[in-house]
Order: structure tokens, then sequence, then C-alpha cells
């Protein structure tokens, strides 16, 4: 099937849940209780008559959880995901800003780039600021509150078939195994999902997995925020490939709670800001002076670090063989270095994607290949974004895609021109937080204009 990723982008950025349900198939089972999970479960709740939810954490409980070990890092909620929420939970805004969140309008939001920063765009898309547990629990609450969708606090352990059909999950309550019947089965399980074994044991093929290593270094911090009502509330400091420099970037946020978050990360052996001291000294030192006055805060607990290996994509859509009435979305199908951003809006496209696909009345006894293919133009999106970037780093060593050479010095001259002009900064803006196709950038005119900007610029 042949899409027209343009055509697919715009469409999946207009989706917004029908007005009246439309229950085209009895039960739904989605396997996790993730951003992921919760989001295809709203877009579930609009065309099935129940949707049930198996997680093994107990979503009663307030703040992270234990199947997230990244919710203590800053989280960044792109443009584009925030539409989507928005689509998904009229009022989201409002919901998120009464919990704490902050605001984060284009005027709100500081880019540099090599500690020079960026012009602001005028016009773009708002955003919010906020912890993961935050936007995590408003979702989570949301979702919850449908009245066709409930929780089973449980741990899912395999698939059950019937000839080429998926009809249910396995599923282990406190030491007693049993079955969650299902019309349509979801994988949210994230970067550790079991699905492909899953498959493999029941005689199915396992989708190739592709991975591109990064061994990023994130550390994290709170501080205390004195102004109620900062004049920068997202601040962003990236260093290019070309400095010399142990730490690949900064950022703080205004969250709730009159907090600064404050996050830098490494790459390969550079792990900086581990220890409270190194976090605040680097701050000062090596960022902007912004960065130092919120260093100079009193900070709130310890530094907390984590660890992410490598992006990784399984295809699914390129299986030849695949069950009938089984998909997967998130994590589970794609993750990618969390650096950029892209976690909780490629999962909110995701969801897009599933209502999309269940909005065409769909043949539930067939493979899902109409929603694999409108999967795979976002994930192929987000995946060439954050690899292409990925490749740029000195300890990286592909795998390098076709014209690599050209497509990467194209990008440099994007990313410089984002700098100083209007135009290609709003056009860079609507592509990397996911709400135009990457290959909007890729056009004569656009790497044209970038080129003149640079020159004026020098």
């Amino acid at each position: 099937m042949s899409l027209s990723p343009a055509r697919v982008f715009a469409a999946l950025n207009a989706v917004r849940p029908p007005d009246q349900a439309l229950p085209i198939l009895g039960k739904a089972v989605v396997v996790g209780g993730s951003v992921a999970g919760m989001l295809a479960a709203r877009a579930l709740s609009a065309y099935a008559e129940s949707v049930v939810i198996i997680e093994r954490d107990d979503l009663q409980t307030t703040g992270g959880r234990p199947g997230v070990p990244q919710g203590t890092q800053l989280h960044a909620l792109l443009p584009g995901g925030f539409l989507q929420l928005e689509h998904l939970f009229p009022g989201f805004r409002e919901q998120a800003l009464a919990r704490g969140a902050v605001e984060a309008p284009p005027a709100a939001r500081r880019n540099y780039l090599d500690g020079r920063l960026k012009v602001v765009v005028p016009d773009d898309a708002d955003s919010l600021a906020g912890s993961r547990p935050l936007l995590e629990g408003l979702i989570r609450d949301q979702v919850l509150r449908l009245p066709n969708v409930k929780v089973v606090t449980a741990r899912a352990t395999g698939l059950v078939f019937d000839g080429d059909e998926v009809t249910g999950v396995r599923c282990d309550v406190d030491g007693v195994t049993g079955v969650e019947r299902g019309d349509l089965v979801v994988d949210a399980m994230g970067r550790s999902s079991r699905l492909s074994e899953w498959l493999e044991q029941s005689g199915w093929d396992r989708p190739a997995t592709r991975r591109m290593t990064v061994h990023l270094n994130y550390a994290t911090a709170l501080f205390r925020r004195n102004e109620a009502n900062p004049a920068s509330t997202v601040v962003l400091a990236l260093h290019s490939p070309k400095m010399s420099s142990d730490v690949a970037g900064a950022a703080f946020f205004a969250i709730e709670g009159d907090q600064w978050m404050a996050m830098m990360a490494g790459y390969g052996d550079n792990r900086p800001g581990r220890t409270a001291e190194d976090f605040v000294r680097r701050l000062r030192d090596q960022f902007p002076p912004e960065f130092g006055e919120v260093a100079g805060n009193e900070m709130l607990g310890d530094v907390q670090t984590y660890r992410h290996a490598d992006s990784r994509r399984r295809d699914f859509h390129a299986l030849k063989r695949f069950p009938a009435r089984l998909v997967s979305v998130g994590d589970a199908v794609a993750s990618f270095n969390p650096v950029y951003g892209q976690g909780i809006t490629a999962a909110a496209l995701h969801a897009a994607c599933l209502a999309m696909y269940l909005g065409s009345s769909p043949d539930l006894s067939v493979p899902a290949r109409q929603y694999l293919d409108l999967q795979k133009v976002v994930v192929d999106a987000a995946w060439s974004l954050s690899t292409s970037a990925d490749l740029a780093l000195p300890h990286v060593d592909g795998p390098y895609p076709r014209g690599y050479r050209l497509s990467s010095w194209a990008s440099r001259q994007i990313v410089a021109a984002t700098v100083t002009d209007v135009t290609i900064a709003r056009r860079f803006n609507e592509v990397v937080s996911l709400r135009e196709h990457p290959r909007s950038l890729a056009t004569p005119g656009v790497i044209l204009g970038a080129l003149r900007a640079n020159r004026r610029a020098r």
C-alpha cells in the first residue's frame, strides 16, 4: 500500500474521536498501562463496547511507578503531542494547568545552539511543561473516567490464538492463571515488549529489530523556583558534535510545585552531572547565564540518573504473515533517543492511526495491514529525525542510510539556519514536533533558503 507521507501526517493531525460511540467490536484488550496504552485505550473506547487494560503496576498509586524507570527524568511534550492530547481530551490544557503544569507558548521557549540563541518563531503552537508523573497521571485519569474502560492488575504472560486470529491474553493474577478474551489485542508493553517472543513461541515469525546504539547518559535535578510566572518556562541548549564538549546539551523546565527541573546529557563514557556539585558547576560554566541562575537556587533532593543504551524499532509491518486482531503501539514498536522528546507525541500519533483504522470499519478477521501502513509512516518519520541526528555523533558508527552524506549536509545547513531565519525555523519546528513530515524539509526551496540565511549570518 503506497501512502503519501504528507497526506498521512495531515490526516493524523486532524483525527478527532467521533462525537458518538461507533462500536464495531465487543471487547478490546490493551496490554500495558503506559502512556501509549492509555492513549490507545482512549481511541478504542469510541469503537469498542468495552476496553480492558492489563497492567502489572498498581495504577491507583500517585507519582512515579516501577514500570517507568525514566519517570524521574525531564520529559518534553512537543506541540504536536499537545495538539493530539487536546483532540483526545478536550479541555486537557485547563486540567493540566489546574494540577500545576506551566504554559509554554512560543515566547516562553528559548533554544540555544552552540551558545547562540535561536530566533523566536511567532504563531507557533503552544505546549505545556510538567513532570512525567503529572502528565501521565492526567492522561490516565482521563481514560479511566470513561465508562467503558477498566484496568485489571495482572501480569500478561502470552497470547491465545484461534487459527490465525488472536482471541485473548493469558495473564497471571496473584499466582492464578487466567485468560482475558478480546476481539482486538493491543501490545503497549514498551521497549521490553515480549510480543516478538510470544509470536515465535506460537509458530509465527518474529519481526526484525533495528537498533542504533547511542549510549545516552541523563542526569536530572530539581531546584526551587521563586518566580510564579517566569518569562521563560522551557529553555534548551544543545551542543553540536563539532563542539569539543563532554556535555551534549542541557535544559530546564518550569514544572508543578514551584520547581525547576533541569537536565544535562552526555554520550558514551561522558556522564556529566552525576553529583550535585558537578551538576551545578556545569550549568554555570558551560551554558548560557540563565542556566546558572537556575543552578543558584536550592537543589531539592538528589540528582537522578538514567542510561539509554539504544534506539530500537520492531518492523511488524514487514512480516509476510501476521495474526489478525493484533496491533502494537508506542515504544513496543519504536523507541527513540529521548533527547528529542518524541515519545509521548509518537504514542499519540499511533493512537490516531488506530482511530483512523477503526473508523474505516475494517474486517478484523484479517491482519491490520491498513493500520500497520499508517503507523509505518509515523515510525519512519520519527526514526529518521532521531537517527539522522544520532549518526552525526562521533561515537555512533552507522548503519548509514543511502544518501546519508547529502542528507547530512542538508540537515546541517537547515539546523544552522534555524538560529537566524524565522521561515526556516518555523518549518523545522513543525517537523521536529511531528506536525509535518520530514520530507517537507527536503525541498530545493528550503535548502536554498537555508544556504542564503547562513550566508547572511556569516
